[in-house]
């Protein structure tokens, strides 16, 4: 485990069961080979892609499940490794340097698995860039070295197949460019949209509880304690708008105005109300609500098309 990924999978939030539906996976794959069932049988790569627009937390999550992994196979792999590799750094500008690098990184993550107590997480961002070197090497526009640049990783990765201790994490931000090949190869296929309404009052809901446990604002009036109450809370009282309480409304407001902006982006928010605040040192939390509401509506207006 990670000292630096510590709290990271609780603050990852999404509606799907995305979460779940990951950890349940790695558990079966793990459980597959360690019973030594017959992979020419039933097959499984352990590969995870995740794919979906930018900044909604898809190498997070990676990152956050090797951690959580780390900590539920403990007893049995003592040893974690994270490797990070960005798709697009492979290829090297030089002739023939790309193949290097490619054979190079796989001996290096070959060596760390081949130590039985170590579970070694592989995780790939950007893969898309696989699928436009393919099609470039194909239409002419790139040098062959290419398309066997994405052949090398492709094979590497299946070698990796036959290692009991390794999960391949990987991510895109473009999900039509995905490369067929490595589409099939990928165990889990799984999108990671822009934040739901419920989602995004969640997000924002954790931002301001820490807020007002770190002293940044006060606590509103009618709150119990730190605890704001969830969506969930908010939606069985949907007949009886009175019974709601008026923060909540606010940030319900807010996070309607959030509509379209990424979980990344959501994160920033409540600093740049802050920071848009007229008085830096005020702790009133009626002000900084207003602030956000507004920083939520520029933010959404000043996206790019």
């Amino acid at each position: 485990p990670a000292k630096e990924f510590d709290g990271l999978w609780e603050s990852l939030i999404y509606e799907s069961g995305l979460k779940q539906r990951l950890l349940r996976y790695a558990a079966s794959a793990l459980l597959f080979t360690q019973k030594g069932v017959n992979p020419n049988l039933v097959s499984w790569n352990r590969i995870i892609l995740l794919h979906g627009p930018p900044g909604t937390g898809k190498t997070s999550l990676c990152k956050a499940l090797a951690q959580k992994l780390s900590i539920r196979c403990n007893s049995r792999y003592p040893h974690c490794q994270l490797i990070e590799v960005n798709a697009h750094s492979l290829f090297s500008k030089w002739f023939s340097e790309s193949g290097k690098l490619v054979a190079k990184l796989f001996q290096k993550i070959q060596e760390m698995v081949e130590e039985d107590n170590n579970l070694v997480f592989v995780l790939i961002d950007e893969v898309e860039s696989l699928a436009a070197a393919r099609k470039a090497a194909l239409s002419g526009s790139e040098p062959s070295d290419s398309i066997r640049v994405v052949n090398a990783l492709l094979t590497q990765m299946d070698k990796l197949k036959s290692a009991p201790n390794v999960i391949i994490l990987t991510t895109s931000n473009i999900t039509t460019a995905i490369d067929v090949a490595f589409v099939d190869r990928a165990d889990i296929k799984a999108y990671v949209g822009p934040p739901t309404l419920h989602v995004r009052y969640e997000i924002l809901r954790s931002c301001v509880e820490e807020l007002i446990c770190k002293g940044i604002i006060s606590s509103f009036q009618g709150c119990d304690g730190l605890s704001i109450p969830s969506f969930s809370s908010m939606k069985e009282k949907v007949h009886d708008t009175d019974a709601v309480p008026w923060f909540c409304k606010q940030l319900i407001e807010a996070a309607q105005a959030c509509e379209g902006l990424s979980g990344r982006s959501l994160r920033k928010l409540p600093f740049l109300a802050h920071a848009a605040l007229a008085d830096p040192n005020s702790h009133d939390p009626i002000n900084f609500l207003c602030a956000m509401i507004e920083t939520a509506k520029r933010e959404k207006s000043e996206q790019p098309e």
